[in-house]
């Protein structure tokens, strides 16, 4: 074996070392899908009132974590308003974005200029984020009218697609 192949063999040897070491080191990070969401508790930006997930059993309930700096999360956002517009009239869905680590100042300037009318919520403390162990944002939980979690997603989606269209629906009719 020559140098650069035996190179080439420590540094794939040892890239899967790594990749083996930061997947195990995450795992108690991750918030189990079909396990019970945790208990959590978030203020009502515009009207300062109190939420608790307890609260909202028999709903299907959407938890985004965003932040008005965060570039996906702005992406993500025209279609969590278009979720927000056409599931809530429906009755047993609830939306709760939490602001993550920005102020209400910011988030209000955001969705003015963007014309989003979906509530924003915030956790000064981050006792939600902690609760579901959010690595950053956006990041999204869908929870059942049972109060189990049934999906989890890191990073920006398209709620508008059908795909997601479809588990809204097939949880509101659970």
């Amino acid at each position: 074996m020559n140098n650069k192949s035996l190179i080439l063999l420590i540094v794939l040897v040892t890239g899967a070392a790594l990749v083996y070491f930061n997947a195990s080191h995450t795992s108690d990070k991750v918030v189990a899908v079909q396990a019970q969401a945790p208990d959590f508790e978030v203020a009502d930006m515009a009207s300062g009132q109190t939420v608790r997930s307890s609260d909202l059993r028999g709903n299907v309930v959407f938890v985004n974590f965003w932040a008005s700096w965060c570039q996906p999360c702005k992406e993500e956002m025209p279609s969590v308003d278009s979720l927000f517009k056409e599931e809530f009239p429906r009755g047993n869905f609830v939306m709760l974005t939490v602001l993550y680590k920005d102020t209400p100042q910011n988030a209000v300037e955001h969705m003015r200029a963007n014309g989003f009318n979906f509530p924003v919520y915030t956790d000064p403390k981050g006792n939600s984020a902690v609760a579901f162990k959010v690595t950053g944002v956006p990041e999204t939980y869908v929870i059942d009218k049972k109060g189990r979690l049934r999906k989890r997603v890191i990073g920006p989606a398209d709620w508008s697609s059908p795909d997601e269209r479809l588990l809204i629906d097939s949880l509101l009719k659970e």
